[in-house]
């Protein structure tokens, strides 16, 4: 199935479930994931999560949009009119939106509380989710992934980038290729990525030739 045949975000969903059935964890902590069907449900104390505070979402599966709808969608003129809804007869966004490489499972508080905020390194040092590193300053719209996630997400930005003319700043390019070089391809993102080429029917050259070494 090439890209262009992945109708809408509920097909892309089912294809990404069918993607991560053997993935290690959840993106970002790492938690077990147990599928049932097109939903999945992590396995929190598998990896000493800690709900902030929404346990509806805590206990489920959300993708996540690595690079976030926001930064690709909100110059549209559709999202102008109408936000994210609006966009989704736009062919060029639905083409972004709908790309399997840019889609992660999260544990859905953490999908929520990251919202569209940027990646960025912070100084605060604050336990928010238990044992999963992650940190998120509220005030400033700043997320700091854990060190498992750092790699993947360099990777996916500069995928995004190349694939769909996304500008990235002087500032992001430098800490993405910091993240890139410090933090190399694991066996999975390798499994991954092939996966998706399989489905989807492109590479994301960011990982591919790093697996082929």
């Amino acid at each position: 199935m090439k890209k262009n045949n992945i109708k809408n975000f509920q097909q892309a969903k089912i294809l990404a479930v069918k993607i991560h059935k053997n993935a290690p964890g959840t993106f970002y902590c790492g938690c077990k994931i147990i599928w049932n069907g097109k939903k999945g449900v992590p396995n929190l104390s598998s990896c000493g999560y800690k709900i902030r505070k929404n346990k509806n979402r805590a206990t489920r599966i959300e993708w996540e949009h690595v690079v976030p709808a926001w930064q690709f969608g909100h110059q549209k003129k559709c999202w102008k009119k109408g936000g994210r809804k609006k966009c989704t007869k736009d062919k060029n966004y639905r083409n972004i939106e709908l790309d399997l490489h840019n889609l992660q499972p999260s544990i859905g508080e953490i999908n929520a509380d990251r919202s569209n905020f940027m990646y960025h390194e912070l100084k605060i040092n604050t336990k928010q989710y238990g044992k999963c590193d992650i940190k998120i300053d509220f005030r400033k719209k700043l997320v700091e992934p854990p060190k498992i996630a750092k790699g993947v997400i360099a990777r996916t930005y500069f995928y995004m980038s190349k694939m769909y003319d996304i500008k990235l700043s002087s500032k992001e390019k430098k800490l993405f290729k910091k993240w890139n070089l410090n933090f190399p391809v694991s066996k999975w993102e390798c499994i991954r990525e092939n996966l998706i080429f399989k489905i989807q029917g492109n590479h994301n050259n960011y990982v591919f030739k790093q697996c082929r070494k």
